[in-house]
């Protein structure tokens, strides 16, 4: 059984089908944090696998099953249960999907220099955090290493293919506004995440890896949003927040985590998975 560790995420390869296993290690700017979130593992499996049913009527996905009756003996145990996913091999595609629905993060920075986020041309005026016209599509590169890049939709062609390109464009932005809408009525902004796609043995395009968690989208509480400033969120910003008030110069190690921002980064998950699944 060979295993892949990530910065959250091992991937055990079974033979024919992978076994996912979310972490409760947590990262920042490229490092892993010293310190665990417990739970959090088991909290961004429950979400990212409901909205892989909420969109199934989009796109298929990879999930195969969620019960660990249903994978080798070595996973049947407490700390499996929750945070494993029995899912499909798949020759993922070269490229990180992400959609943009609010001008925030780097975007917003372009912005502010070029009037541009990605190389495409937005209209005058928009404020931080202003939800946009329309949802963007901002390929990135995988980086074997670093920082992903950000592309052109011409280089992601160039890389994939104009049909699939499409395809894929066409999927992630049916997927992000399906899911933006539920969000929205459930008190909670998708301000913009990212996406990865797979082809399965048939050519089949397939949502695969994680979709829609804290861990790689930005969740906005609706009650508190205000245009023109930084949002209070659901996500690792509080995390990313108190790294950068203590002085840390993002390389690693790490400084070690107090006990109340690790509580504060669970309570956040946790309550983003409750108003979302009720």
């Amino acid at each position: 059984m060979l295993k892949t560790s990530g910065k959250v995420r091992d991937v055990y390869d079974i033979g024919e089908q992978l076994v996912i296993v979310v972490s409760d290690r947590i990262s920042a700017y490229d490092s892993i944090m010293p310190n665990e979130i417990p739970g959090k593992g088991v909290i961004l499996t429950q979400m990212s696998n409901f909205w892989l049913d909420l969109t199934s009527d989009i796109i298929p996905n990879h999930l195969i099953s969620t019960d660990i009756k249903d994978m080798p003996s070595d996973f049947q145990t407490d700390y499996f249960k929750g945070r494993s996913c029995l899912v499909k091999k798949l020759k993922m595609l070269p490229v990180e999907c992400i959609v943009r629905g609010y001008i925030t993060g780097s975007g917003w920075s372009d912005y502010k220099k070029t009037g541009m986020v990605c190389g495409i041309k937005l209209p005058e005026g928009l404020q931080e955090s202003q939800k946009l016209p329309e949802p963007l599509f901002t390929p990135s590169s995988k980086a074997e290493e670093g920082h992903d890049e950000n592309i052109t939709f011409d280089q992601m062609c160039q890389l994939i293919g104009n049909d699939m390109a499409e395809r894929v464009k066409k999927a992630s932005l049916d997927v992000y506004k399906k899911c933006a809408d539920y969000a929205l009525n459930k008190g909670i902004i998708i301000a913009d995440t990212k996406f990865e796609f797979g082809l399965d043995e048939n050519g089949t395009l397939v949502l695969a890896d994680e979709v829609l968690t804290p861990d790689s989208s930005r969740f906005w509480d609706l009650s508190k949003y205000k245009v023109a400033q930084g949002q209070d969120s659901y996500d690792k910003q509080y995390l990313r927040d108190w790294l950068v008030a203590s002085g840390w110069d993002k390389n690693p190690p790490a400084p070690n985590l107090p006990q109340d921002v690790i509580d504060t980064t669970k309570a956040k998950y946790q309550e983003a998975l409750d108003l979302l699944t009720n």
